[in-house]
């Protein structure tokens, strides 16, 4: 089962989600700026992800990473305590699936999951 961080407003991750779902593989939302990920459970995404740098996780043109005073230099624990507390700022979607995580940009990164 692949779970998809998702935000049905993005077209990336409507694109994602139907790519999964016409591959016939099973697939579980998780609405995730209803259901914030806690900074552990982004640090989980993190590791599956490869130990990426935070930075690279988040959506740094969003209007509230300037507005918070975020910066690309910052420390990893203090992008993933933002993004836990403002999950607008996650990249998505991401995929996840058997420890490890997928970033779908563009939608066809997660075909490795399939």
């Amino acid at each position: 089962m692949i779970t998809l961080w998702h935000n049905p407003r993005c077209s990336k991750s409507r694109q994602t989600l139907a790519l999964i779902e016409a591959a016939g593989a099973e697939v579980r939302t998780r609405l995730y700026l209803q259901d914030n990920p806690s900074v552990d459970e982004i640090a989980a995404v993190q590791a599956a992800l490869g130990n990426i740098p935070a930075i690279k996780m988040m959506r740094t043109g969003e209007q509230r990473f300037k507005e918070l005073g975020l910066s690309k230099d910052m420390p990893d624990d203090k992008l993933l305590a933002a993004m836990a507390d403002n999950p607008i700022l996650i990249e998505r979607p991401i995929a996840l699936k058997a420890g490890r995580a997928v970033i779908g940009r563009p939608p066809e990164a997660v075909e490795v999951m399939l």
